[in-house]
């Protein structure tokens, strides 16, 4: 011990460690998690629009400023509930102008008025301020990221899928209200700074040293796409024609000291527009921009302003450059932003498909091998621990974690496109991405895609999209001798007639297989689904 450390010395030493420690756990929002079980008071309010003010202050990592929400009530209601992380300071709230009172605790916001608040349009506005929480693993474990670019310039990204908008402004926390008629964001940094938003960028104010940059999306948009990311940025742009023929700007917010790189992703850009296009209809937001922006940490779907982690490296897929990176996220502009879950228990519905539009892309560049192979790398890595969709009215993280959601939802496409066909298969997934029913303002889960994929291919497809999705069983097949080359190929976990490619000695044969098996002639033990076109284990007996 050193000298001068006393008793006394040693005892304020502890007092300051359990405070600060104290402090940090205060600071811990790892048990935030969107969505879940949806509050009634919540649940009668539909939000039309947010107004996101903020003044950024970098020096600090603090923000001021304030949200206006406008809701509609659909009945009289004594309370309005926000959410908002404790880690913010609210000072004053006004709804339709007028100052009402209100309780900010357990990371939301209840305000009370005397005499309740009216059916009918309401305008609130909060103002708020503090330092918001930072991001521990970003984007799966959100917040705010206060880093440096390679030139010591300030370079700040926002993410919050799983702890959800309220990490930074005051919202109505839940996957299945957005609000309809879009967000302004005006949000103010030092003046030698870039801020990149969702959709279309209004104007720019200069007043001193700061600068205001006023984003604006008229589309429906999920409040974790409701970000801005700060950085010393260049804007590379190029126009693209969708395959409807309407023109729309690709713009890249790169660092300036990366802008050498910045042709060979708009180059990317188009290409995979092309594919994408092909497949699930036009670009869904062709009022505004395809958006890019580079982050310094993996890349999100944030809706027309996708990040991209800031490493121009790739893959080969045959003899063409590929980012999966960029190109996952650039799928959820379809899969997540166009077609939204109701609910996180059925987010397997954005992130499976998201993941199979690699293989799509792997067939178009790469010809059936690349196809297999992408597909058979996602089977393998299905853990099967718990099921893709584990009930109803989930939060991201019961949903999420430890879930089969990405690779068993591409596995899961790939084996629903060998039972009902690629003609049908093909042009229902497009119709689930084009539709009006599912799309935009509208809402999906498990049970509508479903009903699509049952109506369209005229079979009842519950119980495969039932075994696939709400349980983690593999398709157990079995082959038996029963005499002089005979075998019974047998669905031991049958739950509805399939179609199987059996490989004979004379060869192979698409046959189905229902509840009772079937018998076949062979001088060799039969192979079942040879090109794994199913989730399965065969034992031979």
């Amino acid at each position: 011990m050193h000298p001068y450390f006393n008793s006394r010395s040693l005892l304020l030493a502890i007092g300051l460690l359990i405070q600060v420690f104290a402090m940090a756990q205060n600071r811990d929002i790892s048990y935030l998690s969107s969505g879940g079980k949806l509050n009634p008071l919540q649940a009668n309010m539909d939000i039309r629009h947010y107004t996101i003010s903020l003044d950024v202050d970098i020096a600090q990592q603090k923000i001021a400023g304030s949200t206006d929400i406008d809701i509609i009530l659909k009945n009289k209601a004594d309370t309005l509930l926000f959410d908002l992380v404790h880690l913010l300071e609210v000072s004053k709230i006004r709804v339709n102008n007028k100052p009402v009172k209100f309780e900010h605790r357990n990371d939301k916001i209840y305000i009370t008025a005397d005499g309740g608040f009216q059916a009918g349009k309401q305008l609130v506005k909060i103002e708020y301020g503090g330092v918001p929480p930072v991001a521990v693993r970003p984007p799966w474990y959100g917040g705010f990221t206060w880093t440096k670019d390679r030139s010591g310039n300030p370079w700040v990204a926002i993410n919050c899928q799983k702890e959800g908008g309220r990490v930074y402004f005051p919202c109505k926390d839940h996957p299945s209200d957005e609000p309809n008629e879009g967000v302004d964001m005006y949000i103010t940094v030092p003046k030698d700074l870039v801020v990149g938003g969702p959709g279309l960028l209004q104007k720019v104010t200069s007043r001193k040293d700061k600068k205001t940059y006023h984003w604006k999306t008229n589309y429906t948009i999920s409040n974790y796409c409701i970000v801005f990311n700060i950085g010393k940025y260049k804007v590379v742009s190029k126009e693209y024609t969708t395959i409807n023929g309407n023109k729309v700007p690709i713009q890249f917010y790169v660092l300036e000291e990366d802008t050498a790189f910045a042709k060979k992703i708009i180059e990317l850009k188009e290409r995979d527009s092309k594919v994408l296009e092909k497949y699930f209809g036009e670009y869904p937001w062709v009022k505004e921009k395809i958006g890019i922006c580079a982050v310094p940490n993996s890349g999100m779907e944030h809706q027309t302003m996708i990040t991209f982690q800031n490493k121009f490296e790739y893959s080969k897929i045959g003899e063409s450059d590929y980012s999966a990176n960029l190109f996952h996220e650039y799928a959820h502009e379809w899969w997540a932003n166009k077609v939204t879950n109701k609910d996180w228990a059925h987010l397997w519905i954005q992130e499976g498909i998201a993941t199979y539009a690699e293989a799509l892309i792997h067939y178009d560049l790469g010809g059936q091998a690349a196809y297999d192979q992408i597909i058979n790398r996602h089977r393998r890595a299905i853990k099967g621990k718990k099921p893709m969709v584990g009930g109803e009215e989930l939060s991201e993280d019961e949903t999420y974690a430890g879930s089969d959601i990405y690779t068993k939802g591409s596995f899961f496409m790939h084996s629903l496109r060998y039972v009902i066909g690629d003609e049908v298969f093909l042009a229902t997934l497009k119709k689930l991405a084009t539709d009006p029913k599912y799309t935009y303002d509208n809402f999906v889960t498990t049970d509508d895609v479903e009903k699509l994929f049952s109506g369209e291919s005229k079979q009842d497809l519950k119980p495969f999209f039932d075994f696939y999705t709400r349980t983690t069983d593999l398709i157990d097949v079995s082959v038996k001798e029963t005499g002089y080359q005979k075998y019974l190929v047998k669905l031991n976990n049958y739950f509805m007639d399939l179609p199987f490619e059996v490989t004979t000695s004379a060869g192979t044969k698409k046959m189905i297989i229902g509840k009772d098996g079937i018998t076949v002639d062979s001088t060799m033990p039969p192979q079942v689904d040879a090109k794994g076109y199913y989730y399965k284990k065969v034992t031979v007996q």
